[in-house]
């Protein structure tokens, strides 16, 4: 009976690839509203949605540094109308740092595409009267107790400030929070002085001075915020991190389904006022790569990511 249903499901798909989309589709977030995995989704669905013929409807799970509604879109059913806004930290880092999680990063997925690539800011907050990253690690280095909030244990958030704490030789107490729309506002409130989140999140607040940014992770200074150094131009050599979203389907999925989700994500990121909110947070503005360019990014991030891990130490059980 099993192998019957198994032939009814294949022979099946040609044809429910054919008429795809022919619903709405649920977008997963791992995160509250207001982070960076957030901003990104909302930029581009919209557009995304037009090209697709349906709408793209954003669904907010948060838990467990996104890595539970990863779980929950692992197993939904690879018909593409369940898709999510996945990142770097759920998707390539969370092997290295949880020893429970629920799925399987590679095979549990079929990767779509690249949506954005930001770099994170060093900010602080402007109560903290310092104004280059040398005063920041000269004023931390007297004061091990400064906390620093986050996304949630092992979001990039995190993994960044525990990799600037480890070049920099200073000690800092991290305190996760259920996604950066919460870890931020208790930042601007000032019960926390310095932060590395991602652009999407942090450019608002620096724009309006709510923040004062001191570097980014970037290789390059950002043409949206010309005057902020580079951590390497700061005086922070190696300080280089970079936060992926990308476009998930459950493992499983129809090659056309993903090939169809990929096609019009990049006709998506390719429109002029997507790509201008994109850069405007600091975003790559380059077409999404390919399901299988980004698949061999999953890929190779997850290795890079453990063994970065495994130097500064980390896990989270």
């Amino acid at each position: 009976m099993k192998l019957v249903s198994l032939l009814a499901a294949l022979i099946a798909l040609p044809a429910l690839a054919q008429d795809y989309p022919g619903k709405p589709i649920r977008m997963v977030v791992g995160f509250p509203p207001g982070g960076g995995t957030d901003v990104v989704a909302r930029i581009i669905t919209p557009r995304y949605s037009e090209l697709l013929g349906q709408s793209v409807v954003i669904e907010n799970r948060p838990g467990a540094t996104g890595t539970m509604a990863a779980g929950q879109v692992a197993k939904s059913a690879p018909d593409g109308y369940t898709i999510m806004m996945g990142h770097v930290s759920v998707n390539a880092i969370a092997p290295s740092l949880f020893g429970n999680l629920s799925y399987d990063v590679i095979k549990d997925f079929a990767p779509i595409g690249i949506a954005a690539a930001v770099p994170h800011f060093v900010t602080v907050h402007p109560s903290l009267k310092v104004s280059s990253l040398n005063e920041l690690i000269s004023y931390l280095k007297t004061k091990p107790d400064l906390t620093f909030p986050s996304a949630g244990n092992g979001s990039m958030p995190h993994l960044a400030g525990e990799i600037f704490s480890s070049l920099a030789g200073v000690k800092l107490v991290h305190v996760p929070y259920k996604g950066s729309g919460q870890s931020m506002q208790d930042l601007l409130g000032g019960q926390h002085l310095v932060a590395f989140d991602t652009m999407p999140a942090s450019a608002p607040h620096v724009r309006s001075g709510k923040l004062r940014a001191l570097a980014t992770s970037s290789s390059a200074r950002l043409p949206a915020f010309p005057d902020v150094p580079t951590a390497q131009e700061a005086g922070l050599p190696g300080y280089q991190v970079t936060t992926w979203y990308g476009v998930f389907a459950p493992g499983g999925t129809p090659p056309a389904i993903v090939n169809r989700l990929h096609a019009d994500l990049v006709k998506a990121m390719q429109t002029p006022d997507v790509k201008a909110k994109l850069e405007g947070i600091g975003a790559d503005g380059t077409v999404s790569r390919s399901p299988a360019e980004f698949a061999a990014l999953v890929r190779a991030d997850t290795a890079r990511y453990a063994k970065i891990v495994k130097e500064i130490g980390l896990k989270m059980d």
